[in-house]
């Protein structure tokens, strides 16, 4: 199977399983988006959920959220993790959103790339579930569940990236992505996969991936 028949044989048994794709990260807008998805980086999403309701009662934008020291904001997202580096990029984040943006967080990859904590992944987060640019958002799941299925080499996220968007339709990224990551969390785990749950590897893994692989 090439591996433009493996995309569309994915895209079939993804939209099977995940006819909708709601976003894991509870937001109302694109600010408390971009907060989420930082407070997300080694941390599960269910976490971050419980932790930004908290977070957000005190200050859900940029103004009120740079009116409180970067040790409060550390206080209240500590249960995330990276506490010390999350708390201050996004009281510094803050202050350069009502510098440079009037409050507003930007649309496009070289402004959001700028801000402090954000990478190329939570940027394309953003632009992706906030604006709905089609981009393709790689996490560990993605990385690891495209190489399973022979459509990377799996050296590494950025090849990855470029792999995905040349053999999966653009007006399919947005969708496909986040259904990519809820069939890695539900059928096809880092540790100890299951061929008798994780049926797409089983039908399309090389046999390098197989024979890692339990019954």
């Amino acid at each position: 199977m090439t591996r433009k028949e493996k995309a569309e044989f994915i895209m079939e048994e993804l939209d099977k399983v995940y006819p909708t794709t709601p976003v894991p990260l509870d937001h109302k807008d694109p600010y408390t988006l971009l907060i989420a998805v930082l407070l997300s980086a080694q941390c599960t999403d269910v976490r971050v959920n419980k932790i930004t309701p908290y977070l957000f009662a005190k200050a859900d934008n940029p103004y009120d959220m740079v009116k409180l020291s970067v040790e409060e904001i550390r206080e209240i997202i500590k249960p995330c993790g990276l506490s010390p580096r999350k708390s201050k990029a996004i009281h510094e984040l803050s202050q350069i959103l009502i510098d440079k943006h009037n409050g507003i967080v930007p649309d496009n990859y070289k402004d959001l790339e700028f801000l402090p904590g954000v990478g190329h992944k939570t940027a394309a987060v953003v632009m992706s579930q906030a604006f709905g640019v089609p981009a393709f958002p790689v996490d560990t799941h993605i990385h690891r569940l495209l190489y399973r299925w022979g459509m990377t080499n799996g050296k590494n996220v950025e090849q990855t990236e470029k792999d995905a968007k040349k053999y999966f339709p653009k007006e399919h990224w947005n969708k496909l992505h986040l259904q990519i990551i809820f069939y890695g969390r539900s059928h096809s785990p880092a540790r100890s996969p299951k061929l008798s749950v994780d049926y797409i590897t089983e039908a399309i893994g090389s046999k390098k991936v197989l024979k890692d692989y339990k019954p």
